[in-house]
């Protein structure tokens, strides 16, 4: 008899898949200098990894003004985005990251209920 690996979600809030606790994050997040939105967009991504990646991630913050130049590498047209390298595939989200949900959506992280 086949032994079934059972890949559902754990509960309880801050917790993803066992899978995907596991894996290893990279995130680039550009930005434009010290904006409001900017700024916003930082908190929201620091406060999402350290509650659902919590040492198993690594953020690069990006200033598209002092680095221009990395915006042909990651194809980026609208700031804030935030870019996932890793896992695959890569997966872009723009905006301020306020909406929780929607990051962890596009970050392909599920959210047990609060």
């Amino acid at each position: 008899m086949a032994h079934k690996k059972n890949r559902s979600p754990q509960r309880g809030r801050g917790s993803a898949t066992a899978d995907k606790q596991a894996e290893r994050y990279e995130l680039t997040l550009y930005v434009t200098g010290a904006t409001a939105r900017s700024l916003r967009a930082i908190a929201n991504i620091k406060a999402i990894c350290e509650e659902y990646l919590k040492g198993h991630y690594q953020l690069e913050v990006v200033d598209i003004y002092r680095r221009p130049e990395l915006l042909h590498r990651d194809q980026i047209v609208a700031v804030p985005t935030l870019v996932r390298k890793l896992p695959r595939p890569v997966r872009l989200l723009v905006g301020d990251l306020s909406r929780a949900e929607q990051v962890l959506s596009g970050l392909d992280i599920v959210a047990g209920p609060s």
